[in-house]
């Protein structure tokens, strides 16, 4: 019974730190997602035919609207790998919250199943 508990509580702490992992790339790509889309209106707003974009540590001229396009996908192959990460967010929490349950009453049948031996043993009788 101790031993299921262990291997439980083990288990609870790998999701854990998945979740922690899970949410770290989703808040990361968040903020590029944020910064896209401020690139994208900007672009929107401009009446420049050519803008410089960065490529690699340099800056090239390119056509606004293909560059737009360019900063257009991106954003948007942001937003689907957040919504797949805040899908795995969602599983690793319910699993926590399964895992956390179990663990509650795994502890509560071991105490109470050791409550149990404790009296068993409090109540024979003893030898001189």
């Amino acid at each position: 019974m101790a031993d299921e508990i262990q291997a439980k509580a083990m288990e609870f702490e790998r999701n854990r730190n998945q979740l922690m992992n899970v949410s770290a790339q989703k808040q990361q790509l968040q903020m590029q997602q944020t910064a896209l889309a401020n690139s994208v209106e900007e672009l929107a707003k401009t009446k420049e035919k050519k803008v410089y974009k960065a490529v690699g540590n340099i800056l090239v001229q390119a056509e606004t609207a293909e560059a737009k396009k360019e900063l257009q996908e991106k954003k948007e192959s942001i937003e689907l790998r957040i919504k797949t990460l805040q899908k795995q967010e969602d599983s690793l929490i319910n699993r926590l919250n399964k895992l956390k349950s179990e663990i509650e009453s795994a502890q509560k049948g071991f105490s109470a199943g050791t409550e149990e031996k404790a009296k068993e043993e409090s109540e024979k009788p003893r030898k001189k």
